[in-house]
């Protein structure tokens, strides 16, 4: 037997043409999305930064033994830093490859969905 929950969503598994799940609600687009905030996204510069953390180890954190390791860091911390401009840049001008959820309500509702048509 089913669970409560499934119960009366299930659909007789006799007929091959019926779908198995019945949906709660019309399957149909919503004028508008939830307004979430996006992912911070990974860590970046790990590597680096772990490799300049073990050399202070190894050197009883001295700067002077671990010049390049430092030097690595900071030059990877700053392209991402740059990358980070160039991607809010694109964002702000409209060149990004996903749409705010805020563009995306008004577009949404810009072009609605004409329900009482399904």
């Amino acid at each position: 037997m089913a669970t409560p929950s499934l119960r009366g969503r299930l659909a007789r598994f006799a007929n091959p043409g019926k779908p198995i799940l019945k949906p709660n609600k019309p399957l149909i687009l919503a004028n508008r999305v939830g307004n979430r905030r996006r992912e911070k996204g990974e860590a970046t510069c790990i590597t680096e930064m772990s490799m300049m953390m073990a050399c202070w180890k190894q050197n009883e954190f001295r700067d002077e033994a671990c010049r390049k390791e430092i030097q690595d860091f900071f030059d990877c911390s700053s392209r991402a830093q740059e990358a980070r401009k160039m991607r809010s840049i694109q964002e702000s001008l409209g060149q990004s490859e996903s749409l705010s959820p805020h563009k995306m309500t008004k577009l949404l509702q810009r072009f609605p969905n004409k329900s009482h048509l399904i």
